[in-house]
């Protein structure tokens, strides 16, 4: 039995650096979204780089957020980036759909999906250190 109560507190642990990293990923993206909406408006970049401006936000805030979760969860970095990725698009998902009159997942959403993947694998990958791993019975000389 307490073998499974050490199981589930590492998994609220889990849970929790995951849902930290994918809030920190959205503010991030935010702020890069309005900072490109206010670079658009006063005409310093075209509108037409609206997508590019987009998937430079979702891979800026799943680095963010991933970078996050992996200091929080330091035995599983990859997969902790890409958890804090996946959340980020969730978040990001129910935003729109609480903004928008109709649910389509199109360009717009695939988008986003693989900016956040790919910033919070990338998270995962640059601060995932190489653990040393010895054996019990070595020992330094």
């Amino acid at each position: 039995m307490r073998k499974n109560e050490v199981r589930g507190a590492n998994a609220v642990e889990m849970t929790a650096a995951a849902v930290l990293g994918g809030l920190l990923a959205l503010g991030v993206a935010m702020m890069v979204l309005l900072l490109g909406a206010a670079a658009v408006s006063n005409g310093i970049l075209k509108q037409d780089v609206t997508m590019q401006i987009t998937a430079l936000a979702c891979v800026l805030g799943g680095l963010c957020g991933g970078a996050l979760t992996c200091l929080r969860w330091r035995a599983r970095c990859l997969p902790g980036g890409l958890a804090a990725g996946g959340v980020c698009f969730l978040l990001i998902l129910a935003v729109g759909l609480l903004s928008g009159d109709e649910f389509s997942l199109g360009l717009q959403a695939l988008v986003e999906l693989a900016g956040c993947l790919c910033g919070g694998g990338l998270a995962g990958v640059l601060c995932g250190g190489r653990l040393s791993r010895r054996r019990p019975g070595a020992r330094k000389k």
